[in-house]
């Protein structure tokens, strides 16, 4: 019997000026434990007159992991963090009861023909953090826990699995894996691993139960500890998951709560613009129609 339970295609959508892959949520599968949201932005190529320019925004209810394989983000947050993420690195923001912030092409590449690609991450708090204060946190490659196993490149970029302990400051239990290989290897990470978890192929491709699987395709495991598969040559796969929380969660637009009054109330802070705004910018991402509630 397959242990793949659902196979998710990367969907087009527009995150301003910028086209990105969107892989969850999906209507079939909202979550994957506690993650929420993944776009895979890129790889793209923009010439010295096209920059990334995400304009402030608003989070309630999530922390957002930004990883880039290539290229460079300013990120802007109205705790007055200003800071630019490069490839390796994790931007770890955590929004609680409300941040805002911006992502554009650093000044110092706005002129120059450039590439972005990396990925973009929703992980839902828990009922109980859902309101708590705002916090980001920056996090360099070189402390991101990192090791090789029979050819097989693999590192922690969240959570906790394999007896590690990433330093990112996540809130529920849950990891998220990078595995890389040159050569073709069996991969067995099932003992490992628990609760929900999935699969992302950024690069080459993997075997599972005689069947293929390319790049910009999400695999949704039936179960955790059945976690075996083939990678092929030159292949780089991510492995999230982690436990499920109890309570459903509503996502309307950048919001993400157990709770839709929250949602309704972060809605119309927005349109008052009454959140505390991020120093050094002056525009700002309009609310979608404020009449639909998008939810789960």
């Amino acid at each position: 019997m397959s242990n793949i339970k659902l196979i998710i295609d990367e969907r087009p959508a527009n995150i301003g000026n910028f086209m990105v892959g969107r892989l969850l949520p999906f209507r079939e599968k909202r979550m994957v434990g506690p993650f929420s949201f993944i776009d895979h932005m890129g790889p793209a190529a923009m010439s010295d007159h096209e920059n990334l320019d995400v304009p402030p925004h608003p989070h309630i209810g999530l922390s957002t992991l930004t990883f880039l394989f290539e290229g460079e983000i300013t990120h802007r947050d109205s705790l007055g963090n200003d800071v630019v993420i490069k490839p390796g690195q994790v931007n770890w923001m955590t929004s609680g009861s409300g941040i805002v912030h911006s992502e554009r092409t650093p000044e110092y590449l706005r002129t120059t023909d450039k590439m972005l690609h990396g990925l973009q991450i929703w992980v839902a708090l828990p009922k109980a953090l859902e309101q708590m204060e705002p916090e980001f946190f920056h996090v360099e490659g070189k402390d991101i826990p990192e090791w090789q196993e029979n050819g097989v490149n693999f590192k922690l970029i969240a959570g906790e699995a394999f007896g590690k302990k990433s330093p990112v400051p996540v809130y529920s239990p849950l990891y998220f894996i990078e595995i890389r290989s040159t050569s073709r290897q069996k991969i067995n990470i099932g003992n490992d691993l628990f609760g929900e978890s999935a699969l992302y192929i950024l690069e080459g491709a993997i075997e599972s139960e005689g069947n293929i699987f390319e790049p910009k395709h999400i695999l949704i495991a039936n179960n955790a500890k059945l976690c075996e598969f083939e990678m092929h040559e030159n292949t780089s796969v991510y492995i999230f998951g982690g436990e499920p929380f109890p309570e459903e969660r509503f996502i309307y637009w950048n919001f993400v709560s157990s709770d839709k009054e929250l949602i309704e109330e972060a809605k119309i802070k927005w349109l008052n613009q009454s959140y505390q705004p991020v120093p050094g910018e002056t525009d700002f991402v309009r609310l979608p129609d404020p009449s639909k509630f998008i939810k789960r």
